[in-house]
């Protein structure tokens, strides 16, 4: 069996990498591409430590489907406001996107 600190290793390293995706790159496609990364990292972490210590309630599970669901819901709600975002400006480089300064 694999030990638990492997998990939490993996999560973290794949945490960094999306956070470094967040904080250093200019495309808002990366950037949500990152979040995602992330939210990869704390359903991991989830399941890990629901597996190692209550494997017989679905606790760990069920918080996991939810952080699927707003993930989902994130993913779909990023992409229609960054197509919106390009028909508008034809670009989606976060540096250029300020429609909200006036």
């Amino acid at each position: 069996m694999v030990p638990l600190s492997y998990y939490l290793i993996f999560a973290a390293l794949l945490f960094c990498i999306g956070l470094f995706g967040v904080l250093a790159r200019r495309n808002a496609i990366v950037i949500l591409m990152g979040i995602e990364l992330m939210l990869n990292a704390v359903n991991i972490n989830l399941i890990a430590f629901w597996r190692y210590r209550t494997p017989e309630i679905v606790t760990g599970m069920a918080f996991a489907v939810m952080v699927f669901a707003v993930a989902a819901a994130e993913v779909a709600v990023g992409l229609a406001l960054f197509i919106s975002i390009y028909r508008r400006r034809k670009t989606v480089t976060a540096d250029e996107i300020d429609m909200l300064k006036w």
